[in-house]
């Protein structure tokens, strides 16, 4: 019999293209198994797949699964199925979002919910899922603790009236990283990482994006490798759990009337 460590397996979700694509591609690299998640994109999933699979080890799995994680049904689906897959789970990355403008002005019950969700719901029912998991498997044999990761934003601590439901959306996932902290240990940490301004969009253009990346106290925002790099740290030191890593250049710390999109 082998004595060498299993490897560890990852859950990213909406990690078919953007940041969530950066982390699986970077926990790939690192030794872990990674269980792609997508919603549509299931060709930028196969990109991200394939890539993954050209920098992991030899023998990692490396597989995607596709769920809307605003369905409960599927959200509650969706860790079963990698764990019916790769045997065993020791880490979520909750990184899939909606973000879609509202205000005052055109809030409405139907896009808070849509943004809760997936924002705030999902989340936690894939934490919940982890921990029932890890409950289970610890029964038959000890294993290191789990670890799941909040994706975040700065703006949290930042308030603008922009994005109004998925600000709430994202503030009650900020909550639940405290709740889920206490509820779930000492089985699983829970752990946030807010990016600040990170990657461009449809809403700026080059110029935009670059000058409104230099808006933080340290002259730059957060860049993907930065948020990368929070994220192992949260995954791999064993003491931290309950609380927000803020990786954002110090733009929190800055008034910002306006979303960056509509600055």
């Amino acid at each position: 019999m082998s004595d060498s460590p299993r490897p560890r397996t990852v859950l990213v979700t909406g990690s078919a293209k953007r940041l969530g694509r950066e982390v699986a591609l970077a926990l790939a690299s690192a030794g872990w198994q990674v269980a792609v998640h997508y919603r549509e994109s299931s060709d930028d999933a196969t990109r991200t797949l394939e890539d993954c699979r050209q920098l992991a080890a030899a023998g990692a799995l490396i597989e995607s699964f596709q769920a809307d994680l605003g369905d409960e049904a599927q959200a509650r689906a969706l860790l079963p199925r990698v764990i019916e897959r790769f045997g065993d789970v020791d880490a979520l990355v909750n990184n899939a979002s909606q973000f879609e403008h509202d205000s005052i002005k055109s809030f409405s019950y139907e896009c808070l919910m849509a943004h809760a969700r997936t924002n705030t719901g999902a989340p936690i029912l894939l934490a919940q899922a982890l921990h029932q998991h890890v409950c289970a498997r610890r029964e038959a044999d000890p294993v290191p603790d789990a670890v799941v990761v909040n994706l975040l934003d700065q703006k949290l601590w930042n308030q603008n009236p922009d994005f109004l439901s998925y600000t709430l959306s994202k503030a009650g996932l900020e909550a639940a990283n405290t709740m889920l902290a206490i509820a779930l240990a000492p089985q699983v940490r829970v752990v946030g990482v807010a990016p600040g301004l990170t990657l461009t969009s449809h809403l700026l253009s080059a110029e935009k994006f670059d000058r409104l990346h230099r808006l933080s106290p340290l002259g730059r925002s957060s860049t993907a490798q930065d948020v990368v790099a929070a994220v192992k740290f949260a995954l791999d030191n064993a003491s931290i759990t309950g609380t927000t890593l803020l990786v954002d250049g110090g733009q929190h710390l800055m008034k910002f009337d306006r979303d960056f999109s509509l600055m």
